[in-house]
């Protein structure tokens, strides 16, 4: 019960410090942040993951494992209120969550939300299976089951900090992302070949794509800016991605 009482301490912490980096990630581009806000999402599930969870996990840890070492007598007390409190707690969180597994497209701190909210699960079914060891005789499964909290919230913090430092440094969508890319310039016309395609997410579901595309040698300017403009407006309508650069080179330049 306490290592749940913490897990929902933390949890309430994490819910509101992950609610303020999604209202504040939809702030308009500036001159600050060309490219959005999007990323506070990914800094806000850094934060939790490096802070609230690990903290938590820790210290469940400290309090759980010496006393499976070296068990010492303890008395127990309320414990149907406890089996009920959890219950009650169960049912509680399984309204968010049905909500949040719903949704079609999530961004950062909602997926950290989700993960938190089904570790809530497992973890409050690890405190109640704990209790009722416990109405049994078997007093080894108090720590035993703050013990699997613990790792439950250790392994989400874990999960979290790997996603969201890859995206803070800049992770690309993958091969076959800039594949599509490279094809949809392609059917341009006057697109000859096209070059350096790159592109990263600079927030949740919010990708970046620079590339350089190859006209006919000679091509008026005027010409050519109106083929990497289509070339610009094809690649964001058909793969989805919220800016795109094209820069315009002649057959010249790559011989």
């Amino acid at each position: 019960m306490l290592a749940e009482a913490l897990h929902t301490l933390s949890d309430i912490l994490l819910s509101g410090f992950l609610l303020f980096a999604a209202v504040y990630s939809h702030k308009e581009a500036d001159e600050t942040y060309m490219f959005g806000y999007g990323r506070a999402q990914n800094v806000a599930a850094l934060v939790a993951a490096t802070l609230f969870l690990s903290f938590t996990s820790f210290r469940l840890y400290e309090e759980a494992i010496p006393r499976v070492l070296w068990p010492v007598p303890t008395t127990y007390r309320d414990l149907s209120l406890g089996i009920g409190v959890l219950i009650l707690s169960m049912l509680l969180a399984s309204t968010p969550l049905i909500s949040l597994l719903r949704e079609e497209k999530r961004g950062a701190a909602a997926k950290a939300q989700l993960a938190e909210l089904v570790n809530d699960e497992l973890g409050l079914l690890a405190a109640l299976v704990g209790i009722i060891f416990i109405l049994n005789n078997q007093p080894i499964a108090d720590p035993i089951a703050s013990i699997i909290v613990a790792s439950i919230i250790a392994f989400n913090a874990v999960r979290l900090f790997r996603q969201n430092a890859s995206l803070l440094m800049g992770r690309s969508p993958g091969r076959e992302f800039l594949d599509k890319v490279s094809a949809v310039a392609k059917s341009v016309d006057g697109v000859l070949d096209v070059h350096d395609a790159r592109a990263e997410y600079v927030g949740p579901e919010i990708i970046q794509v620079q590339m350089h595309i190859i006209v006919q040698k000679g091509l008026a300017i005027e010409e050519a800016h109106r083929t990497s403009e289509e070339v610009r407006q094809r690649v964001m309508k058909a793969l989805q991605c919220t800016f795109c650069i094209v820069h315009v080179g002649s057959e010249a330049h790559y011989q």
